[in-house]
């Protein structure tokens, strides 16, 4: 009955909220592409001729907003275990990011091309053990770091998101070091209540790249 309770609470909550309103009227496929386009307008993240690989991208909401910023010359490459309707000029990979095949899959998808933005989005499936969840969470942020640790260009940009909780400050310190400034975000799309921000890093330092491992290529 609880359970019950609460998906309702929820879908009330979703229904009435302004972000799906105006996702609906305006054709998008999320509430969240309001989060990426806030963080955008704020931090120039996207321009012109970038190749910007999207994890957790389904349903689309942030490919969507970057592949017309990127334009005709620049790359989207979204990724996502969950199915995603195709978006003009996005090449989607549906598959686990933590499986090596699919990690693979992504890298022929990039064709040589250097990254110059790492959006993740990805979040774990939650139980509702919090213990549980940050663990699960902890996890996906690692390799989205690493991701863009070994893929990025010097000098490349991270957004990701993360969950206030255990290892978060970890996470935080460890982005720091790789890159040249680490900031906090939490767009106004993120909900008051939620537990959710974006750790948003700048200039992926030369010295950081050059510690890929052997055979890691971009």
């Amino acid at each position: 009955m609880a359970g019950k309770k609460t998906s309702r609470a929820w879908m009330r909550e979703h229904v009435s909220d302004p972000f799906v309103k105006l996702a609906t009227r305006q054709g998008l496929r999320s509430r969240a592409v309001f989060k990426l386009e806030e963080i955008n307008a704020r931090d120039k993240l996207i321009s012109a001729g970038m190749c910007v690989v999207d994890l957790g991208a389904a349903p689309g909401g942030w490919s969507q907003l970057a592949a017309p910023l990127v334009g005709a010359g620049g790359k989207v490459v979204a990724l996502d275990i969950l199915n995603m309707e195709a978006i003009p000029n996005v090449d989607f990979i549906r598959g686990d990011f933590s499986e090596d095949a699919v990690l693979k899959r992504l890298e022929q998808a990039l064709d040589g091309r250097a990254v110059d933005l790492v959006l993740s989005d990805m979040a774990p499936n939650m139980s509702g053990v919090r213990s549980t969840d940050q663990a699960r969470w902890a996890h996906l942020s690692e390799l989205a770091v690493e991701f863009a640790r070994t893929h990025l260009n010097p000098g490349g940009t991270l957004l990701v998101k993360c969950f206030q909780g255990a290892g978060a400050d970890d996470l935080r310190r460890e982005i720091g070091a790789l890159f040249d400034s680490v900031v906090v975000r939490k767009p106004k799309a993120s909900r008051d209540r939620s537990r959710e921000f974006f750790l948003l890093a700048k200039g992926l330092t030369d010295e950081a790249r050059q510690r890929a491992q052997p055979g890691e290529t971009v």
